[in-house]
């Protein structure tokens, strides 16, 4: 059998798998709720542990603090004196109530064409590619052409700090020589017509500022006049802050993009003007949106204890998410909405990442995609969100954003991350296998 039969075969056991082992992982609960209350993601590392083992690695299960494990292995490329690649992904679930749910969430249900349940696309659905390539890669004596590190990682839902951060600070030689990475939130397909599919491919995220607010007031009951109401002075802020628009600030890959698009559509996008800009986005509009500005979104709200009682304190927490480049004028401009009564505190912060969208990775993934689907074209993108690459970055490793799903236009891919109903096509997770493939070869 010939290396270009051989390499076929084998992507086609993977496209076999990738199913399965999407919904293996989607049945074993990782909900993270941020406290160490939930099941930590110990079975899910000695699963993937165990699928990689079959197929001749030798991984490692590294736990931070109980329950909380990643997986790590390296595969041994053609030339091990190129300088390896990093594929990474979390194992790690925002929780879901099933009541709110058309399919249950940990049951890996196949409905319409879809795998359903809490992490089919973020991002269960990239691990079981992941998995699904290398065991058939491996199953069939094809090594990468240089050294390939894969980390399965704990706690990304929360920050990263159980997960890829550990393993950064604490176990830095895991990732030696490693140069360039890919994670998730890049690769999916946006339909523009029937001559043209953009995938965009995440080049920047932005930078986080988890926060609690705290305002301190007077306590009394609750039947007497109170002009030191704590309660009173920090919903005041927070609606302030709540309300506030943002300015535009247009970044380097912001830029790229909508130039991108501009073309693809054939008709001028204006970041400025905002509405007509994203009522042509369609359903990444939501995600696209979120990087014209900083942002900064109250979640929770916390104060007293019985009605009558006025509290001597409030409390609030804020995502806060601030655009490369603007960390500085994002906190100025918070601190002045807040005003000088409320105190506020990082919960967790990390900074914003950017990389240019060229080199022989960039070409890798637009010449896999380009073989899958002839009408692809990779753009860059900023995710609105974070990533463990944030972790990577401080080993001086260059990240991108590349889980390829070839997807139906009607499909919210957006509304899927932290929604209810989550899902992921039978054939785009193939399709990803396909394409991962190819990638590998060719970067």
């Amino acid at each position: 059998m010939s290396d270009s039969s051989t390499a076929r075969t084998a992507m086609v056991r993977g496209e076999d798998e990738v199913t399965d082992l999407c919904r293996d992982l989607i049945r074993i609960d990782t909900s993270n709720y941020g406290d160490h209350s939930g099941p930590g993601e110990r079975a899910a590392a000695e699963y993937v542990a165990e699928k990689l083992a079959e197929v001749g690695l030798e991984p490692r299960i590294i736990e931070s603090a109980k329950g909380r494990a990643s997986t790590v292995a390296r595969i041994a490329g053609e030339d091990p004196s190129r300088p390896a690649l990093l594929i990474h992904g979390h194992t790690d679930v925002v929780p879901a109530n099933a009541d709110d749910w058309t399919h249950h969430p940990f049951s890996g249900e196949i409905a319409d064409g879809c795998v359903w349940g809490r992490g089919a696309v973020d991002m269960k659905d990239m691990d079981a590619m992941t998995l699904a390539v290398v065991r058939d890669r491996l199953r069939s004596g094809r090594k990468p052409p240089r050294d390939i590190v894969l980390a399965f990682l704990a706690d990304e839902e929360a920050g990263g700090t159980y997960g890829a951060r550990y393993l950064v600070d604490k176990h830095p030689d895991l990732f030696e020589g490693v140069t360039e990475a890919i994670g998730e939130v890049g690769g999916f397909s946006f339909t523009v017509n029937e001559n043209l599919r953009l995938y965009l491919v995440e080049t920047a995220q932005k930078g986080m500022h988890w926060m609690r607010l705290t305002v301190d007031g007077t306590a009394g009951h609750g039947s007497m006049t109170n002009t030191d109401n704590a309660i009173t002075e920090l919903c005041e802020a927070v609606g302030r802050l709540g309300r506030h628009t943002w300015p535009v600030r247009v970044t380097k890959t912001v830029r790229s993009f909508l130039d991108e698009l501009s073309d693809a559509l054939g008709t001028p996008l204006d970041p400025e003007d905002m509405d007509a800009t994203l009522a042509k986005l369609g359903g990444i509009a939501k995600m696209v949106g979120a990087t014209l500005r900083n942002s900064a979104a109250p979640t929770m709200l916390g104060a007293g204890y019985k009605v009558n009682v006025i509290p001597g304190q409030a409390t609030a927490h804020v995502d806060g998410r601030f655009l490369p480049g603007y960390e500085e004028e994002f906190l100025a401009d918070l601190d002045r909405l807040l005003g000088p009564r409320v105190r506020r505190e990082d919960v967790h912060a990390d900074k914003a990442l950017e990389t240019s969208f060229d080199g022989n990775l960039v070409d890798a993934m637009q010449s896999a995609l380009k073989a899958e689907d002839p009408i692809a074209r990779a753009v860059p993108y900023m995710l609105s969100g974070g990533t463990d690459a944030k972790s990577f970055d401080d080993l001086g490793i260059r990240c991108f954003g590349f889980a390829p799903l070839k997807l139906p236009p009607e499909l919210d891919f957006a509304g899927m991350f932290h929604g209810v109903d989550e899902r992921v096509p039978v054939e785009g997770l193939k399709f990803g296998v396909r394409v991962l493939d190819r990638f590998i070869d060719a970067s």
